[in-house]
């Protein structure tokens, strides 16, 4: 095992929140592999980058010797989270979570090591409980406490039902972590209660409470909201290597060290390379070519990769770009410009305002790379091809 101050960067990197801080260095310190836990209700969700934030997390555990428990809630996904909902969630039948839980193990895989994973199903232990069993565990909480829950509380005032066995849900996500004695527990921000009912529910049954280790919700190609399926603004896993390439491409400068952090499973030491690179005048373009590289390696091949950089290269040197592109030179003493007014002094668009609107369109592209980040800023010393909708050009040189 690494010793504890070479482990933290990596655990600590991209986490929201950890608790007990002091908790995690004192588990460390006892120099055995860690009881990661991680669960996953088999919801059949079509899986995007947003989604493996948690997982590269558990691999990066993985990594440094420790265990890494993958649990697939058969169980609790029969009742249904109700984390950030506003009514009851219909609950699945045991056929659905059945094959829902199949198609969960083959996704993982891409990220996980299958040969230091434990595949766990909660049902192993709640299967055996009665009905006795189920009531003392129920004690272990009262209605306050869950109404501690944000989403609880707002459908509560609200008058909106909240019906008993949503209850069950946090008690039993919180008893799982009982059952596997687990150590560190990873989840998202939005699963923070339920993480801390882990502690609670160990501290009740006479074991040491786990920490609790929270992931942040990655944002998607438009670097404000939420990936989502619903937003467009995902990648998906599945998505076909060009595809998915492309939509790295895609994602502004500032988001692409953002991605690096939470997605890539470079060592810190070496993404502050690739960062130092950029600061002495690399065009970011050929960093984000790294990230694409080793996002579409890991859920296709090496060759597949290779091969969607070159298909994104030819596509750009085939596009129809005019051979009389005027040519524009623009003053940038401050050492960079903002996108919106580069388009502006271009001639490229009539106000900063058409230029916000073009860019939240889609419809800006800088080197064939679509702009999504209305607050990017072009540095100086650089040239670069500007498109805004299907006919306008220019090649624009800031000095």
């Amino acid at each position: 095992m690494k010793p504890v101050k070479k482990q933290l960067p990596e655990i600590e990197r991209g986490a929201e929140e950890i608790l007990v801080a002091e908790d995690l260095q004192e588990k460390l310190a006892l120099g055995r592999p860690l009881r990661i836990k991680a669960g996953f209700d088999p919801t059949a969700p079509d899986l995007h980058l947003g989604h493996t934030v948690l997982i590269n997390k558990l691999r990066q555990f993985q990594d440094l010797g420790h265990e890494a428990i993958f649990l697939i809630g058969d169980f609790t996904g029969m009742i249904g989270d109700p984390s950030g909902k506003n009514a009851t969630r219909p609950p699945l039948s045991p056929d659905e979570v059945a094959a829902n839980a199949e198609t969960y193990k083959e996704q993982v895989f891409k990220i996980l090591d299958p040969d230091r994973t434990r595949i766990v199903f909660n049902s192993e232990w709640m299967d055996r409980m009665d009905a006795a069993d189920l009531v003392r565990l129920a004690s272990r909480s009262t209605v306050a406490r869950m109404l501690e829950r944000d989403d609880f509380s707002k459908r509560y005032a609200d008058n909106k039902p909240i019906a008993i066995h949503e209850f069950l849900y946090p008690l039993v996500q919180g008893y799982d972590s009982v059952a596997l004695e687990a150590d560190v527990e990873l989840g998202g921000t939005d699963q923070k209660f339920n993480l801390l009912m882990g502690r609670q529910m160990q501290q009740a049954f006479d074991q040491k409470p786990q920490v609790v280790l929270t992931m942040p919700l990655l944002e998607g190609l438009d670097g404000v909201n939420k990936m989502s399926k619903s937003m467009e603004n995902y990648v998906g896993i599945t998505d076909a290597p060009d595809d998915m390439f492309g939509k790295l491409m895609s994602v502004s400068d500032e988001l692409m060290w953002r991605y690096f952090e939470l997605l890539s499973f470079r060592p810190l030491s070496e993404i502050k390379g690739l960062r130092s690179r950029v600061q002495d005048g690399e065009n970011p373009r050929d960093i984000k070519f790294e990230l694409a590289i080793e996002i579409v390696a890991r859920f296709h091949d090496s060759g597949a990769a290779e091969a969607a950089k070159e298909s994104f290269i030819n596509r750009f040197r085939n596009k129809e770009v005019p051979e009389d592109m005027p040519e524009v030179v623009l003053d940038c003493s401050e050492g960079s410009l903002g996108v919106a007014h580069l388009l502006q002094k271009a001639d490229l668009v009539s106000s900063t305002s058409e230029a916000f609107r073009m860019i939240k369109q889609g419809a800006v592209r800088i080197d064939g790379e679509r702009v999504s980040d209305k607050g990017l800023e072009v540095p100086a010393g650089t040239s670069h091809v500007c498109q805004v909708g299907k006919r306008r050009f220019a090649r624009v040189t800031l000095k």
